[in-house]
Formats: C-alpha cells, structure tokens, sequence
C-alpha cells in the first residue's frame, strides 16, 4: 500500500462536484454524503492525525477514540467519484469530459494552494515550509510523477483522481455502453488482485498500478458499477462487481487500519472499520437504487459545494491556527472556531473565487476549441 505516511486527506472531490447531468434528477443525497466525509476527515486532522503526527501540540484524547476513523472519509470520496465521473462523462466527447474535469478541478484548487502556501511561508515557523519550484509544481497538479512534494499533504488524493480520469478518458474515447463498462471494470479489478497477490513480476506491477492503482482503486470500481446499477437496474454482473470490490475494501481497508495504528502508535479497531466501509457501501447502494430519494433536498447542493474547498484548504492552515492560538484559547473552543473558519473560508472561496474563475477558464476552453 503506498498511501503516505503524513496525515490521510480526502479527496477530492471536485470530481463529484456535479452529481447527476441536468436531463437526470439530481442526486442530493451525494451532496449530503460529500460534505459529511470532508467534515469527518477534517475533525480526523484536527484531533488524531495532527497531534500524533507532532503536527500539533493539541490533543484530544476522548474525542479522538472516535475521529480517529475520519479517515475514511476518503474512501467514501473515491466511490462517490467513481460513480458521478462516470455518470457525467456518458455523454460526453472526450474534449468535453477533459474540460469539465480542468474547470471542476483547478480554480479551487490554484486559490487554495496559494492561500496554503502563503499561510506556510509567513506562519509556518519551519514546521510547514513551501519552495517556489515546489509551488509552480504544485499549480500543475503533476507534481508527484515529477518527484516534487505536495505542498499540503491532503493533494495526494489529486494525482489518484487524475489518474482515474485517464480511465474514463479512455472508456470515452472507445465508447462507453453497459457491456464495455462492466467489461473493463472486471479487468480492472483481476488486474488489482494480480498486483496485490505479488503474481506480476515487481516492476510490471509497479507500471501497471499507476492506472490500477490497487489500493483503492475498488472504491472507484464499486462507484462506477453502481453507476451501472443506477442507470440500467440490476445485473447479475454489476452486482457481483460491487460484492468483489466490497470484498477487496475490506481486505485493503482492515490493513490500513494496521498501517496507521503501527504509524501514530494508537489502536485502530478492525471491527469498527470494517462496519464504516460496510455502512459507505449500504448507502451508496441505496443511493444507487433510489432507496434514499425521500431524504434528499435540494439546499444539500449549496453545502455540498464546500466539500472541495474545504477539502483542499483545511489541513496545514488549520495546524497553522492551532499551533499560533493553543497557548491562549481552550482545544476545544479552539477546534470549534477553526473548523467553523475553515467552512466560511471554503464558502467564501467557492463563491467568490472559485466560481468566477470557473467560468473564465470555461470559457477560454470553449473558445480554444472552436475558434472560430
């Protein structure tokens, strides 16, 4: 497994920023889910990632027996991806996915990592500090496969959302229908099993996981499947997909959950793990199925829309704040006042930075694309 050793992000999530194209009724429940998962990945910086990473010098220790699971907050962002990247990409030419992907992923995030890197420089006192070769690096979103460090540690879900793109990308460019899909999904996931039961040779799978990406690469599998389900009802074969990419969540999830409890020298429990990812698959395939329309509202888009801003601003800036206030107002007051000022702060970015800058990138790629 080759997540990193800094503090879990989420993810992005950008990529299920637009859960349902407009001839379809709109998922608010994703919207819901979204924004549940940052939150929960936030407060899991704040009180269990942080301090035991010698990030911050706050501690939590009652809170954190329970957001110490946060983390897979992040894992639910990828299945949530899978299936919306898939949904919106359907009907699609292959310049229309790649330029509601750019306009989706980058305006929020340029702002957020200068923001981040401006707070790292002037505040960071060391603990957090930023080059300008790693900045312009950063602004291209490919900074990993040119070895240049992620300026905030929560990017890394960034190159594993690029890379599933290039998935799609190529379902686009062959052509996507039901049987195509399905079929590239089952191949997708042999693929992984091979990689994960070391079967390939050490460097053909380390070639072949750039794509696979074997250590969640099912939760992006399990969300396109349902992808299928929701659009096409029951298959025997979509259903079998969902119950092996379950399979493989909690064979990848329970090893993890050791991986971090060895990292930070606190005890993750393998049954309670186990029953999140279980619950993130229930309601996905509630989701999926409809079971949970009864539950969505339509104001579920304006928080929604905050996931992805808050995502990509809460981590260092936060530690920032804490390790600058933690001798002067109460932990908790503190971890109050700064997630609140994390979620206006993601407000006020997506309204007023990332939604203007949206529609001028938008609109230079259009205008790149047709010249005339």
């Amino acid at each position: 497994m080759n997540r990193p050793p800094a503090p879990v992000g989420e993810t992005p999530l950008s990529a299920v920023a637009s859960p349902v194209r407009a001839k379809q009724r709109r998922l608010y429940e994703l919207d819901a889910l979204r924004i549940a998962a940052a939150v929960a990945v936030m407060i899991y910086h704040y009180t269990f990632s942080g301090p035991a990473g010698g990030l911050t010098s706050l501690l939590f220790p009652g809170l954190s027996q329970v957001t110490r699971y946060g983390y897979l907050g992040v894992d639910a962002f990828f299945m949530i991806s899978g299936f919306v990247v898939l949904l919106s990409a359907w009907d699609r030419t292959p310049r229309q996915f790649l330029t509601s992907r750019a306009v989706r992923l980058y305006p929020a995030y340029w702002a957020a990592l200068t923001l981040t890197a401006v707070a790292c420089v002037a505040l960071g006192t060391g603990r957090f500090s930023v080059s300008g070769t790693q900045y312009l690096a950063n602004l291209t979103m490919f900074n990993a496969p040119l070895g240049v460090a992620n300026i905030d540690v929560v990017y890394w879900t960034l190159w594993a959302e690029l890379r599933f793109y290039l998935v799609i990308l190529a379902l686009v460019l062959i052509g996507l229908s039901r049987r195509r899909v399905t079929a590239a999904l089952w191949a997708w996931l042999g693929a992984a099993v091979l990689i994960e039961t070391g079967l390939l040779p050490t460097t053909a799978g380390r070639v072949l996981d750039v794509l696979v990406q074997a250590q969640w690469g099912h939760y992006f599998i399990a969300g396109m499947a349902l992808c299928l389900l929701h659009k096409n009802g029951p298959n025997r074969s979509v259903i079998a997909l969902v119950l092996a990419a379950f399979g493989n969540a909690l064979y990848q999830g329970l090893a993890f959950a050791r991986m971090v409890g060895a990292r930070y020298s606190e005890a993750l429990s393998p049954t309670v793990v186990a029953a999140v990812i279980t619950v993130i698959f229930l309601v996905m395939v509630g989701i999926a199925r409809g079971w949970t329309h009864r539950l969505g509202r339509p104001w579920f888009v304006k928080i929604g829309a905050l996931t992805y801003p808050l995502y990509l601003l809460h981590a260092y800036i936060g530690f920032i704040l804490f390790n600058q206030l933690h001798t002067k107002v109460d932990p908790y007051v503190l971890l109050a006042a700064v997630s609140i000022a994390m979620i206006a702060s993601a407000y006020a970015l997506h309204r007023w930075i990332e939604e203007p800058l949206a529609r001028v990138l938008r609109r230079l790629l259009r205008n790149r694309a047709d010249p005339g």
